[in-house]
């Protein structure tokens, strides 16, 4: 009778529990465990491999990009480090042609040791900016181009096309494809009265 009194009714226990031999509740398998069936199991597995697989490929395709980013940036480091210093050093040539085109007047008096010194190291400059991949912009007697040009002026012509560039107040310069100082010009505009096209 002790017996029957210690034992629980089965309807009394709770979801998963069942009622052991001797009456005490004891657990057995419940909903949240890994199923048992071999078929269940592959396709779980599968699934979780095929997931797996998806994300090694995201992750590498994006190491991949990020290996070509860091390249191409080393590449433009090496190739436009000197940008900064090329921009200082164009004063300084500016400075050194101007001096060699004053030196070089009939009526300056400057010795000829002076004039060929200007134009030696104007070559040295030259070739120094040349090693570099800086290169002249003198677009004198051809048409404006905004993209590497600086228009200071619009002076009427007859002589010359609409949008010429008539004088070069300061030479520009490019390093490699990039503009690093836009040519200042001064351009041809239509002469008054001419009628434009």
């Amino acid at each position: 009778m002790n017996e029957q009194k210690d034992r629980v009714p089965e309807e009394e226990l709770e979801p998963g529990v069942s009622a052991s031999p001797d009456g005490s509740p004891a657990e057995t398998e419940s909903t949240g465990q890994e199923p048992t069936d071999p078929v269940v199991m592959l396709e779980t597995a599968l699934q979780a491999a095929e997931a797996a697989r998806e994300q090694q490929l995201r992750l590498a395709a994006e190491l991949e990009n990020v290996r070509r980013r860091a390249a191409r940036d080393v590449e433009r480091a090496h190739k436009y480090g000197v940008e900064r210093f090329a921009a200082e050093l164009l004063s300084v040539k500016d400075s050194m042609e101007m001096g060699l085109q004053s030196a070089t007047e009939a009526d300056s008096g400057a010795a000829p040791a002076v004039v060929q010194g200007f134009e030696a190291t104007l070559k040295l400059l030259d070739q120094c900016l040349a090693k570099f991949g800086i290169t002249l912009v003198d677009p004198d007697g051809e048409a404006f181009d905004p993209e590497f040009h600086e228009a200071m002026a619009a002076q009427p012509s007859a002589d010359q096309e609409p949008g010429t560039v008539l004088l070069v107040v300061q030479k520009g310069y490019r390093i490699h494809e990039r503009l690093l100082r836009p040519a200042r010009v001064i351009v041809s505009r239509a002469a008054e009265g001419e009628e434009r096209p």
